[in-house]
C-alpha cells in the first residue's frame, strides 16, 4: 500500500489548515503535497505534482470547484469535494467525485472517504504492474522495471536509465531526467535482470552503466563520464570488456 499523494484546494486559509491538520492526525496514508487557494493555482499544482487525490472546495472565486475538470483533457486524479452546502452533493457525483464531505468535517467520514481512494489507488497500481508484466511476457522483451521507493511503486523505462550505483545494501538509479531513485536492492539484483540486455554493462563492483550514454572515459583515472554529468568508476579488471563493448 503506497501513500496517497494529495492536494487541498480552498480559498479560506482556516479551512485549508483544519483539513491539513485532520489529515496529518487521522489519515497518515495521505501525503499532502500542496495547499491551493483557487482552481487556477490547483490546476498548476496538479500539472506539476500529478497527485492521486484533490480535496476540493466548491464555492470559490472565479471558478467553482467542480469546474476544475474543464482544465484537463483527461482527469487522472480522484476528487473529494469539501463543502458547507449539502445541496452540492449531486453536482459532486456528476463529475465522478469519489465522495464529498460537509463542513465542519466529520473525522469518520473523512477516513472513510480516504479509504475509498486508497482502494482505487492500490488497484490502479496493481493494474499498472500487471500491465507491465503482461507486456514483458507477450513481447519477451524487458522495457521497464518497477522500483519500490519510500512506499511508492515507480515504473522506470530502461531507456531512461543512465547508470546504477551500489551503496551498501541499496542501489541508486540515475535517469536521463536527472532524478535519482533509491532502490532497496543489491547491484547483483539488477545485473541478473539485465543479463539479456547488451545495453547495460557491469563495469565495477559498484557500477552498472548504459553503454549508449557514455560520453568519454579516462584510461588513466579509470572513470567513465556519462550523460547528465555522472562519473562512474571502471575496474581495471573490466577495462578490456568495457572497451570492446563500446566499440560494438
Amino acid at each position: 500500500m503506497r501513500k496517497i499523494r494529495a492536494i487541498v484546494v480552498d480559498d479560506e486559509e482556516s479551512a485549508r489548515d483544519v483539513l491539513s491538520n485532520l489529515l496529518a492526525r487521522f489519515c497518515p496514508e495521505v501525503e499532502l503535497l500542496e495547499k491551493c487557494t483557487n482552481v487556477e493555482s490547483a490546476v498548476k499544482a496538479i500539472n506539476e505534482h500529478q497527485p492521486d487525490l484533490v480535496f476540493l472546495d466548491i464555492e470559490m472565486p472565479n471558478y467553482a470547484g467542480y469546474e476544475i475538470v474543464r482544465f484537463f483533457d483527461e482527469v487522472r486524479f480522484e476528487i473529494i469535494f469539501v463543502t458547507a452546502y449539502d445541496s452540492y452533493a449531486l453536482r459532486a457525483f456528476e463529475v465522478s467525485a469519489v465522495d464529498y464531505l460537509l463542513k465542519p468535517i466529520d473525522i469518520e467520514r473523512l477516513t472513510q472517504a480516504v479509504s475509498k481512494v486508497q482502494q482505487t489507488v492500490d488497484l490502479k497500481q496493481l493494474a499498472q504492474r500487471y500491465s507491465l508484466l503482461e507486456n514483458a511476457l507477450q513481447t519477451n522483451e524487458l522495457k521497464s522495471i518497477v522500483v519500490a521507493e519510500r512506499g511508492y511503486q515507480e515504473i522506470i523505462q530502461l531507456s531512461d536509465i543512465v547508470a546504477i550505483e551500489a551503496q551498501e545494501s541499496y542501489s541508486y538509479i540515475y535517469t536521463t531526467s536527472g532524478k535519482k531513485y533509491t532502490a532497496s536492492r543489491h547491484l547483483k539484483h539488477f545485473e541478473r535482470i539485465f543479463e539479456d540486455q547488451s545495453t547495460f554493462l557491469r563495469v565495477h563492483k559498484s557500477w552498472i552503466i548504459n553503454k549508449t550514454m557514455v560520453v568519454n572515459y579516462s584510461k588513466t583515472e579509470l572513470t567513465i563520464n556519462m550523460e547528465t554529468g555522472i562519473s562512474a568508476k571502471l575496474s581495471k579488471y573490466k577495462k578490456v570488456e568495457f572497451e570492446e563493448a563500446i566499440l560494438l
